[in-house]
């Protein structure tokens, strides 16, 4: 993920959380400049998503922020394994590695347990494809394991291994299965977003 989604990803989570957020807060728990942070908020502000003032940062509309950063993902960009495994989804995911962080659909069922459609595919996030190449070798076919890129910050984010709502909302976004679209709008009815 680009820096900019991370920022649009602290922002999101920490006004969930009812925290008080400042550019400054976000550029150290990042690891960013200052600059970037600006850069990446000011789009936010200029569609009335944030307002910026002098006692910090303020969402103001969650759903355009998350449609803002649902626009800038690139979910594909961010698959660093994806294979055929010849099981059930369930199995699939009862078989992940301890460090994988679940997104997506198996992410939402994990949540809410219950699904608004049948899935055929797992999504994860974890920070080295080694073991999960070791436990789901290459294997040719339609791919329905893809594993992401994770970054440091993800994995303070999530809970119970799966990854924080602002996310699985935007990757749900970008995922081209057409059952997708019933899970984004499912979300979007449980969090009033």
């Amino acid at each position: 993920m680009k820096k900019k989604e991370w920022i649009c990803r602290e922002l999101l989570e920490r006004s969930m959380k009812g925290e008080r957020i400042t550019q400054l807060s976000i550029a150290k728990v990042l690891g960013v400049s200052l600059s970037t942070v600006n850069n990446a908020i000011n789009p936010l502000e200029r569609i009335g998503a944030v307002e910026i003032g002098g006692m910090g940062l303020r969402v103001l509309d969650r759903g355009k922020a998350l449609a803002f950063w649902g626009s800038i993902r690139n979910l594909e960009r961010d698959i660093i394994y994806r294979t055929r495994v010849e099981a059930p989804v369930s199995e699939i995911e009862r078989l992940m590695p301890p460090e994988a962080i679940y997104t997506g659909y198996s992410a939402y069922k994990f949540r809410f347990k219950d699904v608004p459609a049948d899935y055929g595919e797992v999504y994860v996030y974890v920070g080295s494809d080694d073991e999960l190449r070791d436990r789901f070798p290459e294997k040719e076919g339609p791919p329905n394991l893809m594993a992401l890129k994770s970054d440091a910050r993800l994995a303070e984010l999530s809970a119970d291994r799966i990854a924080p709502s602002s996310q699985v909302y935007v990757d749900l976004w970008n995922m081209k299965e057409w059952y997708a679209k019933d899970f984004v709008k499912s979300l979007e009815r449980r969090f009033g977003w």
